[in-house]
């Protein structure tokens, strides 16, 4: 595939902080691309550099092998969705999706076809003479994406748009998102904190922290195999027992922590003396069994939620060890204060820089 994107050696600063940090990245033409990370990592910093809004101090950004120095927002192959999505209130849904072809002299005609084509797209072809405020908040989200592709952008940009929705719709707009993407083929380039987002619809997904990428895949790289702990830490829930490196045996290597002498998958290839974090998923734990690495302590908490139920553990030297534990009914946990037992297998578990 072909760059939609090409970011080189971007840095952003604001007087003396650095808010991004020699970033280079190739995006690639028609891929949903997710930057994640949390508050004030630089990723919208990033977006808005792609979409003209923020100059680089340094670097260079490109659309289609062009190179952006110098042009403005309004004469880039983009468009972008805010968080806010900034619709019209006083306009129809017809006329705010037609809106950027209207301001562009596109003759009615062409406007009212191309208009319709997008109701269409976004299955509201019986909604167009309604007003914004008649329309519940993923029909909302779903009007600002058809106004952002009624001008055919190369590449189109999303500031967390789904985080203002409740839980359901938020899932349900993430499965509506990424259809209509797959639908029109245009380049994605998706802000997000949350990585359920991130995790569902991306093709590939850039981990940021402080300024800087730590990771860069898709997102069953991202989830199984990090890279740094940060990542490790970041992605989905974890476990991490921090200690120093005291023995190697192949791909392995034996931690010693403050819950006791730990082994797990060493595939940094970090020597004995390092100090490292062994970090180990809560769904890969198993609850009152014996194995290669084993856990003890007391209940402190289960929390049920149907299908799965989340018993957590006060480990001897008073730290939280979760386990996610599936389909086993809450009846079957020890009372808060008993002694339990948890185990894990050494394949399961990853030894990183601490």
């Amino acid at each position: 595939m072909t760059a939609a994107v090409e970011i080189d050696h971007l840095t952003v600063q604001f007087g003396l902080f650095t808010a991004v940090k020699d970033v280079s990245l190739q995006i690639r033409q028609g891929e949903f691309f997710s930057f994640l990370g949390p508050s004030g990592c630089g990723k919208t910093t990033i977006l808005r550099a792609i979409s003209g809004f923020q100059d680089p101090t340094q670097g260079v950004i490109r659309i289609g092998g062009q190179d952006m120095s110098g042009i403005g927002p309004n004469q880039r192959p983009t468009a972008l969705i805010f968080q806010n999505l900034a619709l019209f209130p006083l306009m129809t849904v017809s006329e705010n999706i037609g809106y950027g072809l209207r301001v562009r002299g596109v003759p009615k005609a062409d406007r009212d076809r191309k208009v319709d084509e997008l109701l269409n797209l976004i299955a509201l072809s019986d909604q167009g003479h309604k007003k914004i405020e008649e329309l519940s908040g993923g029909q909302k989200q779903r009007v600002a994406i058809a106004r952002a592709l009624a001008v055919e952008p190369k590449v189109l940009l999303l500031d967390e748009p789904l985080s203002a929705l409740d839980l359901k719709l938020r899932q349900h707009m993430r499965n509506e998102l990424r259809a209509i993407q797959r639908r029109v083929g245009v380049t994605f380039i998706y802000i997000t904190h949350d990585q359920g987002e991130a995790l569902t619809m991306s093709d590939r997904i850039a981990v940021m922290n402080r300024g800087k990428i730590e990771q860069v895949g898709n997102g069953r790289d991202v989830y199984e195999h990090p890279q740094t702990s940060f990542v490790a830490s970041f992605v989905g829930e974890n476990n991490g027992f921090t200690g120093t490196i005291t023995k190697i045996s192949g791909d392995q290597a034996e931690i010693e922590t403050s819950v006791g002498r730990l082994v797990g998958l060493n595939k940094k290839s970090l020597p004995v003396g390092t100090k490292a974090t062994l970090f180990i998923r809560p769904e890969a734990m198993q609850f009152g069994a014996q194995g290669e690495n084993n856990l003890s302590g007391t209940a402190a908490d289960a929390a049920y939620e149907g299908m799965t139920t989340h018993l957590t553990m006060k480990a001897h030297d008073g730290s939280s060890i979760v386990a996610t534990l599936t389909g086993a009914p809450a009846r079957e946990f020890p009372s808060q204060g008993s002694s339990v037992s948890f185990a894990f297998a050494t394949r399961d578990a990853l030894i990183l820089p601490a």
